[in-house]
């Protein structure tokens, strides 16, 4: 089937005729609860009558708009509430391709979203969002693009990625439609702050084309550069992960996004900017940012995000306004989604229990039924990307066990060496100095702590790079690589162990992408063969398989919180405090912006 989502002003003479009663319905839902997101108030008895996509009438009474051939619905009692939309998603991050998350999702009650394709962007380019573009407009999601803003994220001074985009380039994506929305999460906010040609040329041709900017500033709130990011035109960001976060940024006139992603648990705290200091929420919004396919069957989408906000003393209206009419007015669509009025699109979910609880049992995508209770009804179609998306890991030359040997400047004796720290479910990474002992003029790395390494996997170069991490929990020889490595996803390697390292860099080498975790127990490997990042199966294969490789790390000692998410993004150059590249350690701080750093400390 296709789904097509027409403009308003070409619905127009057949919604005035359906709400006079002169044409019937297609659809409609009588006898509900409605929550109605544009006043704040539940309205009982209640009904909604839909033309085609699009909702033509809605009141206590709708039988003048009921004909022979419209789909009744009788919604007896249960609520009925604008579908819910994700304000910052990363596809990729589900790692499944649109149309599997599509499939994931709109059980749950998850209507549309603005997706940020940084991910495939890193690697393929322009060409990478438009194919995720393409698939999107075949599913029935109200799906918006925001063109990928920092590729690479930090600068090609910091690391290899597969391709560049600049302001060309997001010009040129603004020329693919109207569902082309933003500039994505503009990461390089020193740039912004300090004026770089680059970052300021991609904002300007987002505004000259009218669209929005979204932002990424993950210096404290109180930073006097937190107004000078806004003066760009950056109007909305999700790096809030203090009540104070969220403060500033309101007060500076930004949307503030509370993100619950899979391992980022920020709501709790952020939230409280409304619940505990009383700021106005109308320009709060819940996102999810990046949530694993295991996470999506275990937890779900949006519905648990707005669970989980209820949960912490947000009402249940104020919560969906934060996951619906707030979203679509940030970027500028609320005519068309984020509500149940007259003319907008028909995205409608119907919710059992109490409203809390954010049961979704029916889902409604452009007046069609798509789910009910739990499962999808309607069939999607696959789609098929090109043959080099299929193979995109192009390693100059096998990993071998040397590859991770840390050479030291002298033969024995103690190094101050620099050491990633892991935070569980949070984004960010702290910065250790550890007095590490050398033997052979080699590095030890013993004692809890693990290696570190990205290799290089798009241009062949060889370049590549070993740092140590602390918090990984390993308590047995193992290693775990991947091919995602936000932002530049290269193949990042951690591990215990230098032939385990070397062997699960080569079998995600060897499989095109995906991420394997090695032990004594044998390997568990999950493909992810589309671009290294999106797994070719559906979704219930895939989250299995997600599972799997959280399994084989809790296995081995690693017992984060969706520790796979975690340590994804552990290679990402923008976030504080340390990171690694494939061209060595790189740090940021509120004094010294971003920066390559020696391994070892004079």
């Amino acid at each position: 089937m296709t789904y097509t989502r027409q403009p308003l002003a070409d619905c127009v003479p057949e919604l005035v005729a359906t709400a006079r009663g002169d044409q019937k319905a297609t659809l409609v839902i009588t006898g509900g609860k409605l929550v109605n997101v544009c006043s704040g108030e539940i309205l009982d008895g209640m009904s909604v009558a839909v033309q085609g996509g699009r909702i033509a009438y809605v009141g206590k009474d709708v039988s003048h708009t009921i004909g022979e051939r419209t789909q009744v619905i009788d919604a007896a009692g249960r609520y009925i509430a604008p579908g819910l939309i994700d304000g910052h998603c990363h596809i990729e991050s589900t790692q499944l391709t649109v149309t599997e998350f599509a499939r994931a999702v709109l059980p749950l009650g998850t209507t549309g979203g603005f997706f940020d394709a940084h991910e495939i962007a890193n690697v393929f380019g322009l060409k990478g969002i438009k194919l995720m573009l393409d698939e999107m407009r075949g599913t029935p999601l109200a799906a918006y693009m925001q063109v990928a803003s920092c590729v690479p994220s930090a600068g090609a001074e910091f690391e290899t990625t597969g391709a560049s985009i600049g302001p060309e380039e997001v010009a040129e994506a603004y020329t693919w439609g109207e569902d082309v929305i933003a500039l994505g999460e503009v990461m390089n906010f020193p740039g912004v702050v300090y004026g770089d040609e680059k970052m300021l040329g991609e904002i300007q041709a987002t505004l000259r084309a009218g669209r929005y900017v979204d932002g990424h500033f993950t210096w404290p709130a109180s930073d006097w550069r937190l107004p000078v990011y806004a003066a760009a035109g950056v109007t909305g960001d999700h790096e809030c992960v203090t009540a104070e976060d969220v403060i500033e940024r309101v007060r500076l006139g930004m949307y503030a996004k509370m993100r619950r992603g899979s391992a980022w648990h920020d709501v709790a705290k952020t939230i409280t900017a409304h619940t505990e200091h009383g700021l106005d929420p109308r320009r709060m919004m819940l996102v999810t940012d990046d949530r694993s396919s295991e996470s999506l069957r275990d937890e779900g989408h949006m519905d648990f995000v707005v669970r989980h906000a209820i949960s912490q003393g947000v009402k249940p209206v104020t919560a969906f306004q934060m996951a619906t009419i707030n979203t679509a007015e940030r970027f500028g669509v609320a005519r068309d989604i984020g509500s149940i009025t007259p003319g907008s699109c028909a995205d409608i979910i119907l919710l059992d229990g109490n409203l809390a609880d954010v049961h979704v049992v029916m889902t409604i995508a452009a007046g069609v039924v798509v789910a009910e209770n739990g499962s999808m009804t309607a069939e999607l179609s696959p789609y098929t990307y090109p043959d080099e998306v299929l193979a995109s890991v192009h390693l100059q030359q096998p990993p071998v066990p040397a590859d991770f040997v840390i050479h030291a400047p002298i033969e024995e004796g103690v190094l101050s060496t620099r050491v990633i720290q892991v935070i569980e479910n949070h984004v960010e990474t702290g910065e250790l100095i550890m007095s590490l002992p050398v033997a052979g003029s080699e590095l030890v790395v013993q004692g809890g702590l693990c290696k570190i390494a990205v290799l290089e996997r798009h241009k062949g170069t060889g370049n590549k790079s070993v740092g140590v991490v602390q918090g990984i929990g390993f308590r047995e020889p193992a290693a775990i690589a991947m091919t995602v490595a936000h932002d530049s996803h290269n193949v990042l390697v951690i591990g215990n162990d230098d032939g385990l390292m070397a062997q699960a860099a080569a079998a995600v080498a060897e499989a095109q992408g995906g991420v394997a975790v090695i032990t004594a127990a044998g390997t568990t490997l999950f493909p992810l063969a589309i671009a290294g990042l999106m797994s070719a199966e559906p979704f219930e294969i895939a989250a299995a398989q997600s599972a799997a490789i959280s399994k084989a790390l809790y296995d081995a000692g690693c017992t984060l919180n969706y520790a796979f998410m975690t340590l994804s993004l552990l290679a990402l150059a923008v976030i504080p405090a340390l990171r690694i590249s494939d061209k060595g350690l790189v740090r940021i701080s509120p004094e010294e912006g971003i920066q390559l750093v020696p391994l070892f400390v004079s």
